[in-house]
């Protein structure tokens, strides 16, 4: 459902694989959902709603909602990567989740082809409810499960799904915390040529 990743530090990320962690990685390196604006182009890019969705009544509510259903899936991810219990995490997901998630349909556009709308404008629950059973899914499907990485990038807490041949893939995003590591790797080499 994601559409785009980022280039630059404070850009929003959809490279994580899964919508919820989308979601952990607006922590990092800094707050990015910092405003109300900010959250619209989050739900937007991270295909919560359709494109063209009003969302004029994303208001502070829903990104107090969204920061805090973002704390419990970080602790309930990180708890699960290190094999302990996180049950008030968890129990707070399973809340979100028993909300009715916004119920699509499709209409014709004015060309003729079918494309995806919400019946009714979204209210914040419904959209978290989609972020929460997306997580509920990801954390009970074995598969899945098994492709949850944490980044091996210094200092970087992002937690991806590795879907890649072989599952060797290392970094959140190439570009970024593995393009670091390869220039430290680079300048540690050179280091030790010197001497």
């Amino acid at each position: 459902m994601a559409v785009a990743t980022a280039t630059a530090p404070c850009e929003l990320r959809f490279d994580s694989g899964r919508i919820c962690l989308d979601l952990l990685a607006t922590t990092h390196p800094e707050e990015r959902l910092d405003s109300v604006e900010r959250l619209r182009d989050w739900v937007t890019g991270a295909g919560l709603v359709p494109a063209g969705t009003p969302l004029a009544a994303v208001d502070v509510r829903w990104l107090r909602g969204f920061r805090e259903l973002r704390l419990h899936l970080g602790v309930l991810v990180c708890a699960e990567l290190d094999g302990r219990p996180a049950e008030g995490a968890l129990a707070r997901v399973n809340a979100v989740a028993r909300q009715a998630p916004p119920v699509p349909c499709a209409v014709r556009a004015d060309d003729g082809v079918l494309v995806r709308r919400l019946r009714a404008a979204p209210g914040p629950e419904e959209l978290l409810a989609l972020v929460a059973r997306e997580a509920i899914e990801l954390l009970t499907d074995p598969g899945a499960r098994a492709g949850l990485r944490q980044c091996a990038g210094d200092n970087c807490p992002l937690v991806y799904l590795d879907t890649s041949r072989g599952r060797r893939r290392r970094w959140c995003s190439s570009e970024t915390c593995g393009n670091r590591e390869r220039v430290a790797r680079h300048r540690r080499r050179a280091a030790l040529a010197r001497t």
